[in-house]
């Protein structure tokens, strides 16, 4: 199986890093986008400023591809948004990667050549296949090793608090989005100025949502803002301010409680959605206990995301039965059992699945789980590229320190008071200037 390619699904920051390090141990990637160009997803939220900067999201063997081509590494310590991280790096590390991305190539299907999962021989010897559809029909290509790094960005979870769309969701959807909203197209700004919003969610993208609003309530007063919360109290949500050893996204925890503190925002917490009633003039959104709030005009619904593990069914997987995600990564980022956000590195090890050669990475990974890094993603192709060369004693390796969150503790994702332990996990770090937009 040495002349086969890997495969990797999704020619994102992971995906894209995964290549070029195959290209670099003289192995042939061959990665499949099912959108039309390079991180069709961080498109999707492209207005988002990150919260990492550019020395931790540029992946170090990408970087040593795109040198040859004449590419300018972006300045260190800016802070782009999505659409500048696609521009500027994903679309020409895509672009040095050549025939070895192919574009408009949904994957539907993977497997082991001429088995199923039931059947135990050749799960060893034989190749996989992965079933692609194209503008063109149906394809299978055979692989030595498929790398997932699809994402969750294509799944976001409902509104519902039981993990299901609410009552009414769905004929509500007009009223209702799953993304941040883009203030800077007018026609986004003119559906939410000076109307009665409700956001859900307690993340980062929540967050982001809830600075970007009020900023528009201080321009048209007449906006309201509902901040839904499924836990009993704001607690950690803020994350850890100075202590967070990521400048940038501590500062957005600061801006959100600033804004939550502000006159037109007011913050409802230990709300779970059962049921939204739609009427000509908005939504009316009922908790399972009954509860009911006033008419809103909008929902924005930040509430996570999952992964597609449809298309990965006839090959054996070992995943957490709460978060979906590899069973033995899962305890380092479960958030029922802490709230750190901070995991230490891993790759192959963690990663390695049942099926010989299968790995799932990236956001994909982490399943459920929220607080991704880019940088967490390139250490894992970097071990699994490894792994997939023979070079294991490169896998095993850790290469690479990740920044605390500033934060610990607290009543995991349900809505139960929170208390910090100890003031928090993680000593503050020296000061740093920054000056950014939205984050994420």
């Amino acid at each position: 199986m040495d002349e086969l390619p890997v495969a990797v699904v999704g020619a994102g920051p992971v995906g894209l890093a995964a290549a070029a390090h195959l290209v670099e141990r003289g192995l042939t990637p061959l990665v499949l986008e099912a959108g039309p160009r390079a991180g069709h997803a961080v498109a999707q939220w492209n207005h988002v400023r990150l919260f990492s900067s550019w020395s931790e999201l540029v992946d170090p063997a990408a970087g040593r591809l795109l040198e040859p081509t004449g590419w300018q590494q972006p300045a260190a310590q800016e802070y782009p948004t999505g659409a500048q991280w696609a521009q500027q790096y994903l679309v020409p590390l895509a672009e040095a990667l050549g025939d070895r991305v192919r574009f408009g190539t949904r994957v539907v299907g993977v497997a082991r050549r001429g088995r199923d999962r039931v059947v135990d021989a050749g799960r060893e010897s034989e190749p996989l296949t992965v079933h692609v559809e194209t503008e063109h029909g149906e394809e299978r290509i055979t692989a030595r090793a498929v790398i997932d790094a699809s994402g969750t960005f294509g799944e976001p979870n409902p509104l519902g608090g039981d993990g299901l769309p609410a009552v009414g969701e769905r004929a509500a959807a007009d009223r209702i989005v799953y993304r941040v909203p883009d203030l800077a197209d007018p026609l986004v700004r003119q559906r939410y100025a000076g109307k009665r919003i409700a956001i859900a969610g307690a993340g980062h993208s929540a967050l982001t949502a809830l600075v970007a609003l009020a900023g528009l309530a201080e321009e048209h007063p007449g906006t309201q803002i509902l901040w839904l919360l499924r836990r009993g109290a704001t607690g950690a949500v803020f994350g850890g301010g100075d202590a967070d050893q990521l400048p940038a996204r501590g500062a957005l925890g600061q801006r959100a409680k600033a804004a939550a503190e502000a006159g037109p925002v007011q913050v409802v917490t230990g709300f779970r959605t059962a049921e939204v009633e739609a009427g000509a003039d908005g939504v009316v959104l009922v908790s399972q206990d009954g509860h009911k709030l006033e008419l809103v005009d909008e929902v924005v619904v930040l509430t996570g995301f999952r992964p597609d593990l449809s298309w990965l069914s006839e090959v054996r997987l070992d995943l957490d039965p709460v978060l979906q995600a590899p069973r033995t990564l899962a305890p380092l980022i479960d958030p029922n059992v802490h709230s750190c956000g901070t995991v230490y590195p891993h790759g192959a090890r963690e990663l390695t699945q049942p099926e010989p050669n299968v790995y799932l990475v990236g956001m994909k990974s982490y399943g459920r789980a929220p607080t991704f890094l880019a940088m967490t993603g390139y250490e894992q192709v970097r071990s699994v590229v490894a792994a997939i060369a023979g070079d294991h004693e490169s896998a095993a390796r850790v290469e690479l320190t990740l920044p605390d969150t500033g934060v610990c503790g607290g009543a995991g994702v349900f809505d139960e008071p929170e208390q910090v332990v100890g003031g928090g996990c993680c000593g503050p770090v020296g000061p740093v200037a920054v000056s950014i937009g939205e984050a994420r």
